[in-house]
């Protein structure tokens, strides 16, 4: 065999060996996913469960999932909006007729017509499934907005009124809410072009968790993440954090700037908390892992924990010292 193949590269023909082969169809399967994730035709389909933030307390700490990163937040009575996102595509809208990027698998829990008046939105960074412009353009210009440290002119043209942008542990305090900004393991370019500080440029698009702080009770808002230890430096300063929600999804082949089940879980107890919320995962088809497996893998490293599972699915709520 080796020497036909020496016969015939001296006559010019190229003889792929086996692991040759397995290489070139690994990666036609990988640029088949990619292009299945950017022009995806799945079917959006509605979820079974509904929040009603009318029968909410304002008299303790109320999270629904929303979808993806967004999260409708009562905290003692503020209403915090994370990362709202209500868009059917994200994406890049080319030549401002058709939008490229992944369809959402299922709608919103709520829409925007049904969400209550909301006091604050948060931020975590600039990436289209995180800071989706066609949603924001919807909510009122006047509610104050926090934003990662060199981001906030991606919504300049918005007009709006009362955006903060924070840095690595930088703190605000707005309506009775503390916002400290935590470092995490991600990426913050909205365009590949872009300045960003994972390519070492602290003046670039930055991206943030937030420690959410009202009448001594904490919550952590992960956004997006690979795994890191900086939230041990939370347990070390001994705050008692109810919720953790954390990003458990895109992790399959995107290992370096997302975080496994098992990480996110691992994050979760660094930070000595006492639930764990899992995000990221289940709305957009934005990796190569099943749609389910991140919280299958999630409720297997649970088993004998002392962390509780907030919830399991869009559109169902978590209330302070309440799980499923």
């Amino acid at each position: 065999m080796a020497s036909r193949r020496k016969f015939l590269s001296q006559l010019g023909v190229t003889v792929a060996t086996p692991s040759v082969l397995l290489s070139q169809e690994k990666e036609r399967r990988f640029d088949r996913s990619r292009w299945e994730l950017l022009f995806n035709s799945d079917e959006t389909k509605p979820i079974p469960f509904k929040p009603n933030p009318k029968e909410w307390s304002n008299d303790t700490i109320t999270v629904a999932w929303i979808g993806h990163a967004t999260l409708l937040i009562n905290f003692f009575g503020t209403t915090i909006l994370t990362d709202p996102v209500f868009s059917e595509k994200v994406g890049i809208k080319f030549l401002g007729l058709f939008k490229i990027g992944p369809r959402r698998l299922f709608y919103p829990a709520l829409s925007i017509e049904e969400l209550p008046p909301i006091d604050i939105i948060v931020l975590s960074h600039a990436h289209f499934d995180h800071l989706d412009i066609p949603s924001l353009k919807q909510f009122d210009e006047n509610i104050p907005t926090i934003m990662a440290k060199n981001t906030a002119d991606v919504i300049s043209n918005l007009d709006r009124t009362k955006v903060k942008e924070l840095d690595w542990n930088e703190k605000f305090s707005v309506m009775g809410i503390e916002f400290e900004a935590l470092q995490v393991k991600h990426f913050g370019w909205r365009y590949p072009w872009e300045s960003d500080r994972s390519k070492g440029n602290m003046n670039g698009r930055s991206y943030n968790a937030y420690l959410i702080s009202k009448n001594g009770k904490h919550i952590l808002f992960g956004g997006d993440t690979a795994y890191q230890n900086n939230f041990t430096e939370l347990a070390e300063r001994n705050i008692e954090i109810e919720l953790a929600i954390m990003p458990v999804g895109a992790y399959n082949p995107w290992i370096k700037v997302h975080a496994s089940p098992e990480q996110a879980l691992a994050m979760t107890k660094e930070m000595k908390a006492k639930a764990i919320l899992p995000i990221h995962w289940s709305t957009f088809r934005l990796s190569d892992e099943p749609t389910n497996e991140p919280i299958e893998r999630l409720k297997n490293a649970l088993e004998n924990s002392s962390i509780k599972l907030a919830l399991n699915s869009i559109g169902q709520t978590w209330r302070l010292n309440s799980a499923i």
